[in-house]
This record gives structure tokens, sequence and C-alpha cells, in this order.
């Protein structure tokens, strides 16, 4: 198929997700309904199998992930991710405790093999799949077991979104009600006042902040940088370009929200969204058939693990219920869900522009967090411990 069909297409599925979730007033997560909607559309023999690689999606992606990730590093000031320590002890106990209970519910029912395959997936996304199955294949498991990690990376979406569009929900409503999101909103327009009086070491000119090819120069430099920097210091390209946008952004060499100054980040989504839909047009229905009591079971234990972690932690630390339990399922789908999720709950929940951005400044900055955590490096060293004791 001609890339340009095929990628209209792809589209076609991503935009028919955001109309559903305007429609239901976000009450349905536009990339449930996008994966869905393509996974029976391909079974069915409407569309092809290879209508995402036929998109040239894929490539996009893979030299845009790195900036793309380089750009949400420049979303958070420093000082805001200080503040969310919260959100990482949150994320990380929801993790341990989802892979404590798959290990003594799961391991026992299906083997040790099967509580690996599913464990770092669960808790992550690409990366730790990746790392399982390339473990588990180098081990010798079975098939049935091989395929595991990409069906739970597939399906695991498919109760955790709900869940966390539920809980974020009612946290925005009480917000919104109660008053307490215009003393927020005060309080971090304050913030935001001092902030822009301190120097930074560098400041770009408006002429360069404001030229769109310059800003995609930018953030592809971020995004090289991290990879080259990823060969010789073994930590993931992915979490370098954060940590370079984190910084650069801090110290004046890169504006916020870069990529969205050079109009480039449409694409990017479009890229990271393919991502995520390919394992689900690929899978074959017989794997999903012969795994299926497995992985739900891992679904089922390790997402009450995630809920049950992340709200004694919640609970410890202070923090209200609906958003830590939120980050804490941040673990089952990271970036770009996250994101998604936060954007159409302050949508449908705010009753004008003001209130929409002051819910995401009070949202988004926590639940991005806890993403990062869990899938970019709590679950690359859960599946990475896991896989060397096979």
């Amino acid at each position: 198929m001609e890339a340009i069909y095929a990628a209209a297409i792809v589209l076609a599925f991503i935009a028919l997700g955001e109309l559903v979730s305007i429609w239901s007033k976000a009450r349905v997560p536009s990339l449930l309904v996008a994966m869905l909607g393509i996974f029976v559309f391909a079974k069915i023999g409407v569309v092809p199998e290879t209508v995402i690689d036929d998109s040239l999606l894929l490539q996009a992606y893979s030299f845009l992930v790195a900036p793309l990730l380089f750009h949400m590093g420049s979303l958070i000031p420093l000082r805001v991710m200080l503040k969310q320590w919260r959100s990482v002890i949150i994320a990380v106990s929801g993790m341990l405790v989802a892979v404590l209970l798959i290990l003594a519910v799961v391991a026992p029912l299906f083997g040790f093999e099967t509580f690996v395959a599913g464990s770092g997936p669960l808790a992550g996304g690409i990366v730790a799949t990746s790392l399982t199955t390339e473990g588990l294949t180098a081990h010798g498991a079975a098939s049935s077991i091989i395929v595991l990690p990409a069906l739970v990376l597939m399906l695991q979406s498919l109760p955790s979104m709900p869940l966390t569009n539920y809980f974020l929900r009612r946290y925005a409503k009480k917000l919104r009600d109660s008053g307490e999101l215009q003393e927020l909103a005060r309080a971090h327009s304050q913030e935001e006042e001092e902030a822009a009086k301190k120097k930074k070491l560098v400041n770009l000119p408006d002429f360069l902040v404001d030229n769109q090819l310059f800003m995609l120069f930018l953030i592809l430099v971020g995004g090289s940088a991290a990879t080259l920097l990823a060969v010789p210091t073994h930590i993931p390209s992915s979490i370098l370009a954060l940590i370079l946008g984190i910084l650069a952004t801090a110290m004046g060499l890169s504006p916020d929200k870069a990529m969205e100054r050079s109009n480039s980040f449409g694409i990017a989504m479009a890229g990271v969204i393919a991502i995520v839909m390919a394992p689900l047009v690929t899978a074959s229905v017989q794997d999903v058939i012969n795994a299926f009591v497995p992985t739900i079971t891992i679904l089922i234990v390790g997402g009450a693990g995630i809920v049950l972690g992340g709200f004694v932690a919640t609970k410890l630390l202070r923090w209200k219920s609906g958003l830590g339990v939120s980050v804490a399922l941040t673990a089952m789908y990271g970036f770009p869900a996250d994101y998604l999720l936060t954007n159409e709950v302050a949508r449908s929940i705010a009753r004008d522009d003001d209130e929409k951005e002051a819910l995401l400044n009070v949202m988004l900055p926590p639940m991005l967090v806890g993403g990062f955590t869990s899938v970019s490096a709590g679950s690359v060293v859960i599946a990475s411990v896991l896989v060397s004791m096979l």
C-alpha cells in the first residue's frame, strides 16, 4: 500500500478516537478507541496488517522519539520536577507491589517464566517488553510464553485507561467545585512570575525562539546528543533525552514547549501512537486465545497491585487519592497516554480556557513524572533484573 494511503488510514483511527473522546467528554479515552478500532478492522481484513509499516509512521517515530522526549523535558521546569518527588515514590510503590503480587499468585499457577514474561511489560512499555522477549527467547521459553509480553503490552491499557480517566475526573471535579483550583492557579502564577524574574545562563533571542526551523534543529540536536551519550553511559537514550531537555530548559539553551514551537509535535505524536498500535495489528487471534488466561490473570493481579501500592503510598504521603492512584496507573500505559488522558480530562472538566490551563498545571506534572519514572526507568530495571534470574 502507498505510504500516503496507509498514513491516512492510521490517522483516521486516531482522529476517530479524538472525536469519540470529545463526544463522550473524555469518558472514553481516544487512544483506546484508536487501538481497538484498528485491531478489529485488521482482523476482519478491511485494512491490511501491514498498514502501520506501510504508513512510514514507525520511521518517523524512530528518529523523532528522542527529540520528543527532549521536548517533554522542556514541558516541566526543573523546579516543578523537584517538587514531584511524591510522584516518583507513588509510581515505584505501585510497580513493586504489582510485581510481588504477580510473583505470589501467577508464578505458582503458571510458572516462573510466565511471571517474568508479564511483570516487566505490565510495569512499563515497549523497551521493557523488548528486553523481556529477548531474554525469554535466549532462555528457550515456549512460544506461548514468548508471546505473553506483547499481549500484556497490547491489552494492559484496556482496564487502566478507563480507571485513570475515572479517578482523574473525580479529582479534577473536586478541584474545580471546591474552589481549590483557583488558589492553586494563583500560586502557580506567582511561581511563574518569580521564575521569569530569575536570570538563566543563556537567553535565546526572540527571533530564534520564533523560528520553526531553528527550533526543529534544536530538538534534533538534543535527541542526537542523547543517542550519542547512550553508548558510553549505557543509559537508555529516552532517559538521557528527558534529562537533557530538563537541563537545557533550566539553563536557557532551549525554550519551553520546544517541539510545539517547531510545529512538529503532531507528526511526532502520530508516530508514537502508531508504535503503540503496531502490536495489536500484527498479533494473531490464535496467539491471543492461547495466552488468554495467563494474560488476563497478570492484568488483574498486576493492576490490583499497582492500585493498592499507589493508594497506600498516596495515603502515607497525605496526597489526594484520585491523583495518586492515577499517577500509579501510568505504569500500565506511560507516554503518550498519560499526556493524552490528562489533556482529555482537563478539556472536558474545565468550563473555560483558564480553568483548563489551571487543571493542566496541577495534574500534568505528576502524571508525566509518574509515567517517566515507571515506563522509562523503573520497568527497564525490573525487566532486566527478572530476565537475569531465568
